[in-house]
């Protein structure tokens, strides 16, 4: 769904970087990559669409649940799917198109590019940009944040370049570490993390903001080789 007022995003449709503000597409930039850094992040949250994706209509959910567990409170109780998301028809696979789940899996970061640290963009990533095994060290978000735990790191401390996976006949991100953020830069990531363009970013557009709080953490001193 297209953001609001105000809103600006990052949409990778069509395997590019389009930037949109106000639901308009502004921009697209064309280079294979860009480097962000994730200034907060919503948990993975799940969406399920009546009809088959269309680019040229504006949809609206039946039913999504914020948690991954049990449909959002503000869902309307006639169209509540199932009870719990575990339960649910829409969440075996075959249920969706290409062999997926009807029931889709996303996640919400709140990110800005380098040297503009304070625009905010929503980046909403989909399932397959989330989990699943990279190949030739390439990572996915779930793989990028377990490679920087693992290095007493976290992503809002570093630079991070996302690329497309050119293997993938859909959009697909792939994310690795450029370099440490300087002095002034993590003083401004630390000011943005609860600004409201921020919270703005990572909540989803059916549900109210229920996380405040970088899930991310924060680790000083941390240095990292790009080489």
């Amino acid at each position: 769904m297209d953001g609001g007022s105000g809103l600006r995003r990052i949409s990778i449709r069509g395997s590019r970087f389009n930037e949109v503000v106000n639901g308009r597409e502004v921009n697209t930039n064309m280079d294979s990559f860009r480097d962000i850094v994730i200034v907060n992040a919503a948990p993975v949250s799940r969406t399920y669409y009546k009809d088959a994706y269309d680019p040229n209509k504006v949809a609206f959910p039946l039913c999504w649940s914020a948690d991954t567990q049990r449909p959002s409170t503000d869902v309307p109780k006639d169209q509540k799917q199932s009870n719990r998301c575990l339960d649910c028809a829409n969440n075996i696979r075959g249920s969706g198109s290409n062999g997926g789940r009807a029931c889709r899996f996303s996640q919400r970061l709140a990110v800005a590019f380098e040297g503009e640290l304070g625009d905010i963009y929503q980046l909403q990533l989909p399932a397959t940009s989330i989990y699943g095994k990279g190949h030739g060290g390439h990572m996915t978000m779930q793989g990028y944040v377990k490679f920087l735990s693992g290095r007493n790191a976290v992503a809002t401390n570093i630079l991070t370049r996302m690329y497309f996976d050119e293997r993938s006949v859909v959009p697909k991100l792939y994310f690795k570490p450029v370099r440490s953020l300087g002095v002034v830069e993590l003083d401004t990531v630390q000011k943005m993390i609860n600004h409201p363009d921020t919270l703005k970013a990572i909540t989803l557009d059916v549900s109210p903001v229920n996380n405040s709080v970088s899930p991310f953490g924060v680790v000083e001193g941390f240095e990292i080789d790009a080489n």
